[in-house]
């Protein structure tokens, strides 16, 4: 007998909720919902959910807030749900450690599509060893960790993967779209932005002077790790 997954609703709103609930359950899902940011994280630790579907304007403690708790104990995928679609909003959540962001109204079929896209990426289990290592510098996409200068760093998921990807393929030039395809795995429908914000987190994480790698930016066509 196959193992569920586990999805944490936290939203206010009782029909998204049951609308999340109907459709997620169709595809074999187990569900949650909490109505209330303050009840989220005991909620949390309580269920211990794959992944977290989380909406900003909350009662008592603001998604916001959730999100930053949960990323204190957890990596686990985290999909903002909201009805805020400014990119200043979007770029906040990312920054976060969201690792998607939907905004309402929300066509329910593909939010089912980025749920089970980004539980592909995270099912653990199902990764072989890899590991990519430079000079002060290793990635190693089997138990995602990340060691610079021999130092390991906290570091999400996602941001681990498109570390891995472009150092997997140095000297390369990948345009933000490709980046998008290729490691977050789906037809991302999200901005390009999105890219820019997890470069901008690794550089803040990796950069050294001195060395004989970086990410670097291709002005006018996307990022690429450049190895001299």
């Amino acid at each position: 007998m196959s193992i569920k997954n586990r999805v944490l609703v936290i939203d206010d709103d009782v029909n998204i909720c049951e609308l999340i609930k109907l459709y997620l359950e169709k595809e074999g899902y187990e569900i949650k919902t909490v109505y209330n940011g303050n009840r989220a994280i005991s909620s949390f630790s309580e269920f211990a959910p794959d992944i977290v579907i989380l909406d900003i304007m909350l009662p008592g403690a603001d998604g916001w807030q959730v999100c930053r708790d949960i990323r204190k104990i957890s990596d686990i995928p985290v999909i903002m749900l909201t009805a805020k679609g400014e990119t200043f909003d979007k770029v906040l959540g990312l920054e976060l450690g969201a690792d998607d962001y939907i905004v309402k109204p929300f066509e329910p079929k593909e939010l089912v599509a980025r749920v089970k896209a980004i539980l592909r990426r995270y099912n653990h289990s199902d990764k072989v060893f890899e590991e990519v290592v430079y000079p002060n510098l290793v990635i190693n996409k089997s138990d995602y960790t990340l060691k610079v200068m021999g130092k390991t760093i906290d570091i999400p998921p996602k941001e681990l993967e498109l570390l891995f990807f472009l150092a997997s393929n140095p000297n390369k030039v990948y345009t933000r779209e490709q980046l998008l395809e290729r490691v977050w795995g789906f037809d991302f429908y999200g901005d390009s932005r999105t890219v820019d914000v997890h470069i901008k987190r690794l550089r803040e994480k990796i950069e050294l002077r001195d060395q004989k790698w970086q990410l670097k930016t291709v002005w006018g066509v996307g990022y690429k790790f450049e190895v001299k």
